[in-house]
């Protein structure tokens, strides 16, 4: 069978790829085209275009590139109704794939959309765009479940895509750790421009400790090095879960490196901070219901992890937060609470199930 796959950020990509390597395995005639990045190319996919030009952060930003994406919808339009696929995967990516769903179904293409955009928290209304066009829903979360199946939509829960990444990682609960606080900066140049010089402002507070910046080569070293100046910090490029398993605690940028981070049991403070526009807009368009912005809280229910946002990225609040986890109280206390965490996951083997289900429901 001929699938079309669309995923324009690096967790995308990371998803992306374990899911085309489980269609390979269940599908010997698997025929993939794809938008993603190196990982998806890895495992198979004829990548079409790299999600090294498609990620872009906040309102803004949105606007500025707009005449680059709407050239690549019209381009991607094009390219599915060359290929034909059989299904078209969406993964996450909403400010995109939602652009697409008119044009697939008025040609009668089926849908899948796997790995939910947070519509819980925000756009609610968008709900019903999902409900109408897409055939199946495949999330990654037990609530996320029961919000669809409330909207009327159909949706299998298939568990984390993570836990398989993360079946080889030895989970640490011991104190002994080295002396190494982890930053993980995000995955857009976006947000590691907002983000990483107000991580660096804490270095010179804890001599003792070793920071180490997990950095990304699809960004480009030289990008990180101009931020980091002569900072006292070191620079590790594609390497992020060998920096979490020798790490006391970690500053992490809102996204998924914050449930990597939990699930190597380093205790962690979140950030998330934009441009002041997008930041305005997206207080405006929040369900104020929703009580955290990171995944960790909201899978389980209550605040496990720290959440600083906008003005409250800044080095006071940094500096307390990280003193707090590398105590031994603090310390013990997420750690417990990450069980929880690791609970309310589920079991591995999430690409394979999806993977199985997909190729179930493109058979009949």
């Amino acid at each position: 069978m001929k699938y079309y796959i669309i995923a324009g950020e690096a967790s995308g990509d990371l998803h992306g790829s374990n899911l085309i390597k489980e269609l390979k395995l269940q599908d010997a005639s698997a025929d993939i085209r794809c938008w993603g990045g190196d990982k998806m190319r890895e495992a198979g996919g004829e990548v079409v275009k790299h999600i090294d030009d498609l990620a872009f952060m906040g309102f803004f930003e949105v606007v500025k590139h707009l005449p680059a994406i709407l050239c690549n919808i019209s381009f991607c339009k094009k390219d599915i109704l060359a290929f034909k696929p059989d299904v078209v995967i969406l993964i996450d990516y909403p400010g995109f794939n939602f652009r697409l769903f008119r044009f697939l179904h008025q040609h009668s293409f089926k849908i899948f959309y796997y790995i939910s955009p947070q519509l819980w928290a925000w756009k609610k209304g968008r709900v019903r765009q999902v409900k109408k066009y897409v055939d199946r829903m495949f999330v990654i979360f037990p609530f996320e479940k029961d919000f669809y199946v409330k909207e009327g939509v159909v949706v299998d829960f298939v568990g984390h895509p993570l836990l398989d990444e993360m079946r080889n990682v030895e989970f640490d609960i011991r104190n002994d750790r080295s002396k190494t606080i982890a930053i993980v900066p995000g995955s857009r140049k976006q947000e590691i421009a907002y983000l990483l010089p107000e991580y660096l402002k804490v270095v010179d507070e804890f001599p003792e400790y070793r920071f180490v910046v997990t950095a990304m080569s699809g960004i480009g070293e030289e990008f990180y090095r101009k931020i980091i100046g002569n900072k006292r910090v070191e620079l590790v490029i594609d390497s992020t879960y060998g920096v979490l398993q020798q790490s006391s605690a970690a500053i992490v940028t809102s996204g998924t490196a914050t449930l990597e981070t939990a699930l190597h049991n380093v205790p962690e403070v979140i950030c998330y901070k934009g441009s002041w526009i997008s930041y305005f807009i997206i207080r405006t368009l929040i369900d104020k219901s929703i009580g955290f912005i990171c995944i960790v809280n909201l899978i389980c229910g209550k605040r496990v992890v720290e959440e600083l946002i906008q003005a409250d990225v800044n080095k006071d609040r940094l500096v307390r937060e990280l003193k707090t986890l590398l105590s031994e109280e603090g310390r013990q206390k997420i750690l417990t609470d990450y069980i929880l965490l690791r609970e309310k996951l589920g079991d591995a083997g999430a690409s394979k199930r999806t993977a199985a289900l997909m190729l179930n429901y493109i058979r009949k």
